[in-house]
């Protein structure tokens, strides 16, 4: 029993349980307990940008053969692109059929969404914006916006510089493989305060919007998560059963991870280990490096699928029919703006208010109606992102022959 109880998994089980009974019982309390999930999410950001970087140019500069990384990030791209539409054009239907917006009074929404309206003023609406927002203002300022795409950008032009390099540039890729282990070792080190960030969101998601705020819209929520795990399972498991591995085995086999992004409603939260645990599966290290970290920004299935349903629900409760080929223009909107989303808690609320400001047919103070339930939508997506770029980082390296399964007696274990 103490080895289970040391168990990570075992621990943030418990977090969660606890922090759901003290937000229950002392939601006053419950509700000031955010703040130890805010201060690991912010410990985790603080290392993603330079783990990202460092991973992104030891891979591209790794592998040497340019053309060869030039393939796996276009085919990653072409591959992210298929299935977030894929995960759009299914919330757009699901909603159609279902119509959880249907008879909501629009007018009972109740929520300041100030915040996230303003957020989204800020950000990129057109394309060239969007390209513009990828370029850094100065090497520095890639790694204080807070962004990932910036990164991405500087982690790539670095790795081909320094596979421009040869022999030359090798000192470089062993040193940055030795700074890499301790990033790595500072990530683990923040990993153990994991059950107490998942304690303390669960509590204060209680604590603030009480216990029946777990069915509260409850359709619109039925309806998101019903619609994820048709994804998960018939989409990325059809993708998995194509390429010779077990959607099952892979979720067992992330089951910390995605325990870890129950608590906190982050992917993001969980990127480091994934990283490593993608490694330990049969994922050569250079693909890993650079395809996952690019789905962070270019495949957010689960985002993709919240936006969509969320529109749709919000036009429904205002009574706002939308054409055929208003559901597509709004589909062509939804693809660029669900791209760069970050996976920490409240962006899809953001990118989805980014997305009506463009989109004028659907009210943006409908935004209001789904403000209290959005928190318990949250983990569902940041679930369904996680395992749908894992997925993603699994097809790209045995489509490239980079995959060679561990020797390692591990649960959910492939075949090549």
């Amino acid at each position: 029993m103490k080895i289970k109880f040391k168990s990570l998994t075992t621990q943030v089980i418990l977090g969660i349980i606890l922090g759901i009974a003290v937000g229950f019982v002392f939601p006053d309390f419950g509700s000031q307990l955010k703040v130890l999930a805010d201060i690991f999410i912010k410990l985790v950001k603080m290392v993603i940008a330079p783990i990202i970087f460092l991973t992104i140019v030891i891979g591209i500069a790794g592998m040497g053969d340019l053309k060869k990384v030039g393939k796996i990030g276009g085919k990653a791209l072409l591959y992210f692109e298929i299935v977030s539409t894929i995960a759009l054009a299914i919330g757009v239907l699901v909603a159609n059929v279902l119509k959880a917006g249907k008879g909501i009074d629009a007018h009972g929404g109740k929520g300041d969404v100030s915040q996230y309206t303003k957020a989204a003023a800020e950000t990129s609406h057109g394309f060239m914006d969007f390209i513009l927002s990828i370029i850094p203002d100065s090497f520095m300022g890639a790694f204080t916006g807070g962004q990932l795409l910036p990164v991405l950008l500087l982690a790539v032009l670095f790795g081909m510089s320094l596979a421009h390099l040869g022999k030359k540039g090798k000192p470089i890729i062993e040193f940055f493989e030795k700074v890499t282990e301790v990033f790595f070792g500072i990530v683990n080190l923040i990993m153990k305060v994991s059950p107490l960030a998942a304690f303390g969101a669960m509590a204060y998601t209680i604590g603030e919007f009480g216990i029946d705020s777990l069915f509260y819209l409850g359709k619109l929520m039925g309806s998101v998560y019903i619609t994820m795990a048709l994804f998960i399972f018939l989409v990325l498991g059809g993708i998995a059963k194509l390429f010779g591995f077990s959607i099952f085995k892979f979720i067992a086999y992330i089951k910390e991870e995605i325990l870890l992004v129950i608590g906190t409603s982050s992917s993001e939260a969980a990127l480091p280990k994934m990283m490593e645990k993608l490694e330990k599966y049969g994922c050569s290290k250079p693909v890993v490096g650079l395809v996952l970290p690019t789905g962070y920004s270019f495949n957010l299935d689960g985002t993709s699928i919240y936006l969509s349903m969320a529109a749709l629900f919000i036009a429904q409760a205002y009574g706002v029919d939308l054409s055929i080929w208003q559901q597509i223009t709004l589909l062509g909107v939804l693809m660029l703006t669900s791209k760069g989303a970050a996976g920490v808690t409240g962006s899809g609320f953001v990118t989805l208010a980014a997305t009506l400001a463009v989109f004028p047919s659907i009210p943006v103070e409908g935004m209001a109606l789904i403000l209290g339930v959005d928190r318990f939508m949250s983990e569902a997506r940041a679930i369904t992102n996680l395992i749908g770029n894992g997925v993603a980082t699994v097809v790209i390296s045995k489509t490239e022959g980079e995959f060679k399964p561990s020797q390692e007696p591990v649960v959910g274990k492939i075949s090549a």
